[in-house]
């Protein structure tokens, strides 16, 4: 049974949360790969993790490379798991057909795009059978509520 976090963004952008969720997955000495719904908006991201902090590093990879086996943290459009990662994030609109695989799935989604909203919703619904399923909440401050 996996563990499925889904963190529903209200106040701060998904750029400002998955580095500090990226890091905490590190610090853990787990693997991570992170699904994003197109290749244009996976290398905006790639990009993003490389600056997003100056006195920060965050090794990390974008599929498609002989290299993606030996990445800490890999971006990929695809299903697959090329770098054998405990956990899974799905980000910009990609999600989970089931909880198979990984220890814990991260679902990321924006509070503010009505088709996201409706998308994680039903994903909730469908996951949370077989799966050790919690929802999260941002409040007004970018804190991490737990609703469910």
């Amino acid at each position: 049974m996996a563990e499925i976090l889904f963190y529903h963004l209200e106040t701060r952008p998904l750029e400002a949360v998955v580095p500090f969720l990226l890091e905490k997955t590190l610090e853990r000495g787990w693997r991570a790969v992170v699904e994003v719904g197109s290749r244009e908006r996976a290398e905006a991201l790639d990009s993003h993790l490389w600056s997003y902090r100056d006195d920060s590093f965050l090794a990390h990879g974008l599929a498609g490379d002989d290299t993606d086996a030996h990445q800490p943290v890999l971006l990929t459009t695809e299903t697959d798991n090329p770098n054998g990662a405990n956990v899974r994030f799905f980000v910009d609109g990609a999600l989970p057909q089931s909880g198979d695989g990984y220890q814990r799935m991260v679902i990321l989604f924006s509070g503010h795009d009505p088709d996201a909203l409706a998308a994680a919703r039903i994903a909730y619904r469908n996951l949370r059978a077989d799966n050790d399923v919690t929802y999260w909440q941002q409040d007004a401050d970018g804190r991490w509520v737990k609703k469910a």
